[in-house]
């Protein structure tokens, strides 16, 4: 994959609350993504930008809302966001001096 596509790829973060506890439990992150990005490239274009090995890619299509304006009916865009699950093994837990455990 060609680092063009990379940075078409992923958008951007996605954040929210439930994000925020998908990272600190589960070591789940959420992006904003390209609608016509396959599972494989996500995984390929995390792995590349943020040197992490990823488990598996989750992808869900949110369709736009449709709004009532002054001038009538509109539409906001169909986005796309994904779920990567980074594995980490106990070597990189060690330098990073993660602990697991009763908190």
């Amino acid at each position: 994959m060609n680092q063009e596509r990379v940075f078409k790829v992923l958008l951007g973060p996605h954040v929210s609350e439930k994000a925020t506890v998908l990272a600190d439990s589960k070591k789940q992150f959420v992006f904003k993504v390209a609608t016509d990005a396959t599972k494989l490239e996500i995984k390929k274009a995390v792995e590349s930008l943020f040197d992490v090995k990823v488990a598996a890619v989750n992808t869900l299509n949110v369709q736009g809302k449709t709004k009532r304006t002054a001038r009538g009916l509109g539409k906001r865009n169909d986005w796309k966001f994904s779920r990567a699950r980074i594995s980490i093994s106990p070597a990189v837990l060690s330098k990073e001096g993660v602990h697991h455990g009763n908190r």
